[in-house]
């Protein structure tokens, strides 16, 4: 059952609509419509870098092994398109119609399901239904209580590992300026990330994957 969003599904002849749910007072949706041809200049880069990250850390989790991932916040879809040529079954959340646009209409995307969503509201998915949920430079952009609201319902779609891929505390000014042009909660995020994760999961390992990135490996708490 859709409890707000739009289902797409790309097939053999192309895409195909299901339920629609009107998004329209979704203020980061707004944004990030706006914003997508930006963010799709930097596709392929960020294709690449996901492919790095997910083969050099493959010992702390092995993302390959599982059946299949839900991209929280896929965006243009570059992680999507790595994990689905992975062999993994990939299902795409976004709340901007114009990013899912973007990311469906790449070749890499043949397969993957996408639904445009809120994860702070409730996703379409029966408990349990993932083995892992990832969701990549989302938490940062909102608040503490939205990310709480993020982290639960992370848990209660994923049976095995929950993995945020975000910021770490090292600033660079440039991406500071634009947080602050953004309006997101970059600052708070960076400086209370882990504590914050450890009131919400059962387990939170950190890994440092990049010069100002971490991932952060959180098991869900069982209480579904």
């Amino acid at each position: 059952m859709f409890l707000n969003g739009v289902r797409y599904i790309q097939d053999n002849k192309g895409l195909i609509k299901g339920d629609f749910f009107d998004l329209a007072k979704d203020k980061s949706a707004r944004l990030f419509n706006l914003i997508a041809p930006v963010y799709g200049l930097f596709y392929n880069y960020q294709r690449r870098r996901y492919y790095c990250t997910v083969k050099n850390y493959k010992r702390e989790i092995n993302i390959s092994s599982a059946n299949n991932v839900v991209d929280i916040g896929c965006g243009t879809g570059s992680l999507c398109s790595v994990l689905k040529e992975l062999g993994i079954n990939v299902v795409g959340i976004d709340s901007a119609k114009k990013m899912l646009t973007f990311a469906m209409n790449m070749p890499e995307n043949k397969g993957v399901e996408f639904i445009q969503a809120n994860v702070l509201k409730e996703l379409p998915f029966n408990s349990k239904s993932f083995d892992i949920a990832i969701s990549s430079y989302v938490a940062h952009g909102i608040t503490r209580e939205e990310r709480k609201s993020m982290y639960c319902e992370m848990s209660r779609i994923t049976k095995n590992y929950v993995v945020i891929h975000d910021y770490n505390s090292k600033k660079s000014f440039t991406t500071s300026i634009i947080e602050r042009l953004e309006g997101g909660d970059y600052f708070n995020f960076i400086e209370n990330a882990e504590h914050e994760m450890k009131e919400c999961f059962s387990e939170v390992r950190v890994i440092n994957v990049g010069k100002r990135a971490n991932w952060y490996i959180c098991k869900p708490r069982i209480f579904f």
